[in-house]
């Protein structure tokens, strides 16, 4: 008995007390009918923006828009050197590419400082018959597009590449295009076939941006 009215007698003082732990949201203040009371209420607020990474190579959403949305197509660029120039040094334009003539639409738009950027081949491009041509052969320009400063690009090679990082300013926002046109450096004489392809002998690159 002792125990039950002791344990009645703290809940009640609690529940006396909890009006004066918690924050009114409203007042009342009163004075005569010459003063000018005050009375003011609470109200709190948060705003939860979420960290976005957006990648785009090829084709791809809208970004200067800020309609950010993922696409899965993977685009497809060509190199067909012309019968007796295969090796002489004259680089070779590409086919395909969301912007046509190997020239694919390349940004990035972030909100959460540094980005980093590289690309990761699986290997050399093959014929499936043992012969191969090095992803070092396919080079890759940045030109501007929307940005006032174009995207770099990594250079491509039979792993991944050494990274490119963009630096945010004190913003931490990044958003960053550029034209990357694709060309084949035909350094070399190389056997006849067709090397890569689509998600085939080692001819897909993927390209993978990273930030804190």
């Amino acid at each position: 008995m002792k125990t039950s009215i002791a344990f009645k007698t703290l809940v009640g003082a609690g529940a006396l007390m909890l009006p004066l732990m918690t924050f009114a949201e409203s007042n009342v203040q009163t004075g005569a009918a010459t003063a000018a009371p005050g009375a003011t209420a609470h109200v709190d607020f948060t705003i939860v923006i979420p960290k976005v990474l957006y990648l785009r190579v090829g084709a791809g959403s809208s970004y200067s828009t800020g309609t950010l949305a993922s696409v899965n197509t993977v685009d497809l660029i060509t190199f067909s050197p012309a019968a007796g120039t295969v090796g002489n040094g004259t680089p070779v334009a590409g086919t395909g590419g969301d912007l046509t003539g190997g020239v694919e639409t390349a940004a990035i738009v972030s909100n959460s400082g540094n980005v980093t950027l590289n690309a990761t081949a699986s290997g050399a491009l093959s014929n499936g018959a043992g012969d191969t041509i090095p992803f070092t052969q396919i080079t890759t320009v940045a030109s501007t597009l929307l940005s006032g400063t174009a995207l770099p690009a990594p250079v491509l090679t039979n792993g991944t590449s050494s990274n490119v990082v963009l630096t945010a300013p004190a913003t931490k926002l990044i958003q960053q295009d550029a034209k990357w046109t694709y060309s084949f450096a035909n350094a070399a004489a190389v056997p006849a076939g067709t090397y890569g392809g689509v998600n085939v002998n080692n001819g897909r690159v993927v390209y993978t941006a990273t930030m804190p």
